[in-house]
């Protein structure tokens, strides 16, 4: 059952103008990577083309790489694979083999076997960077002809589509969401708070539940709820507590809510799931500050 509480939102955003702290969101459809290939310096730029079918995790990539001395750009076309890229370059028909390489690739299925349709069209070069699993640089093969030789990507991140929800904070400090909580976005400010014990700041969000719309929870309305951002006084970055008032993944529906005169206090009451027994929370957006009760 679709519901929103933006409602509640409406003229309590006056709080965050006096706290020096601002939220601003970027969406990247486009990145730029240094790396290596065996050794020697290179430039990749990848720019997202369009989802490949219902997975936004698995989306065409155009761009290309040069050598930093030389600064040549050789065209790359490709797959991003849940962290995964393969990137070719086929030549002189770069650009009728890239379309007839994507042509091929309509499903998840197809995307398993990417590597094996572009062999097929015998590209000139090609990368394959498998995704980090260990926070590390990423690591990857560059094939020219048929001669393998050791890549790296220094990032521990692939990903070129990306939600960023930037949080500028006082003493010119910057977090970026998508590196604390999650990838998906979608959060507003609400308001920010201090005190004794540091600093606080309260987002509301609404975001997907399933970056794959084909997976559970893909066609739904998505997760909604409030964040606390817990800082200390200098505005470093402690920790984060999440609370829903609707959620796909956790069968969170139909959340009775109320708010005061003022729309200082929001409550809201959480049912019984199959998983979790009912709860209470409140919203305390002047202090911005929630408290959860039986």
């Amino acid at each position: 059952m679709k519901k929103t509480f933006t409602l509640f939102l409406s003229g309590i955003f006056i709080f965050c103008f006096s706290q020096k702290v601002e939220l601003k969101s970027v969406t990247d459809s486009s990145q730029v990577f240094k790396g290596e290939i065996s050794g020697i310096p290179i430039t990749l730029h990848l720019n997202y083309t369009g989802i490949i079918d219902c997975n936004q995790y698995q989306h065409f990539v155009e761009g290309w790489y040069y050598y930093d001395k030389y600064q040549k750009k050789i065209p790359l076309t490709g797959v991003y694979d849940e962290g995964d890229l393969l990137l070719y370059y086929f030549g002189k028909k770069q650009q009728q083999q890239a379309k007839a390489f994507k042509e091929k690739i309509t499903s998840p299925r197809w995307v398993e076997k990417t590597d094996s349709i572009a062999q097929k069209f015998r590209p000139a070069e090609s990368f394959t960077f498998k995704r980090s699993v260990s926070g590390h640089d990423i690591q990857g093969i560059f094939t020219l002809g048929n001669q393998p030789q050791q890549a790296k990507l220094y990032t521990k991140n692939s990903m070129i589509y990306r939600y960023n929800n930037y949080l500028l904070l006082p003493n010119n400090k910057k977090i970026n969401t998508f590196d604390i909580i999650n990838r998906a976005g979608g959060n507003s400010l609400v308001s920010t708070a201090s005190d004794s014990s540091g600093n606080r700041v309260l987002l509301y969000f609404e975001q997907v539940s399933n970056f794959n719309y084909c997976g559970m929870c893909g066609a739904s309305d998505g997760e909604k709820g409030y964040r606390v951002l817990y800082f200390t006084k200098d505005w470093n970055y402690k920790n984060y507590e999440q609370f829903l008032t609707e959620s796909c993944r956790e069968s969170i529906y139909n959340t009775i809510s109320s708010s005061s005169k003022d729309a200082k206090t929001l409550k809201f009451s959480v049912k019984k799931t199959s998983s979790s027994p009912g709860y209470s929370f409140t919203v305390d957006v002047r202090n911005a500050a929630i408290t959860k009760s039986k």
